[in-house]
């Protein structure tokens, strides 16, 4: 049912944990299964991810797409990480079951809460 990727990001997760004095703070979840990610970014001046962590609770799936959307975009400027789509999370795990695709789409949508936020924290300092 899963693939080997998926398997390994779950069974060895990448990334997880919080950071303390993040500058950004994503949080989304699915009402119907339940799943809720949360994902902590440390973004520098020049818009690049720092470092980023996660915590999940959620299914497998969840747990692997969140890890995998970790991997995507440490080290990456921000308008990089905004172009990750649900089908990227997925080819990156080499897919996911059609009634799991939903997961990777809460890791995506966690991610551009996040970004939304850091814009929302640093508007009134002056920045973008």
């Amino acid at each position: 049912m899963y693939s080997d990727k998926v398997m390994e990001h779950f069974n060895n997760p990448r990334n997880v944990g919080q950071i303390e004095n993040a500058n950004a703070v994503g949080e989304v979840g699915n009402a119907v299964c339940g799943d809720i990610i949360k994902l902590y970014l440390k973004i520098k001046d020049d818009d690049v991810i720092e470092d980023i962590k996660f915590k999940t609770f959620g299914c497998g799936a969840a747990i692997a797409t969140s890890s995998m959307v970790t991997e995507l975009v440490k080290g990456k400027k921000i308008d990089e990480a905004l172009q990750i789509s649900k089908n990227t999370v997925a080819e990156a795990l080499d897919g996911l079951p059609p009634a799991k695709m939903h997961c990777s789409n809460l890791a995506t949508d966690a991610l551009k809460d996040a970004i939304k936020n850091y814009h929302g924290n640093n508007k009134s300092k002056g920045d973008k």
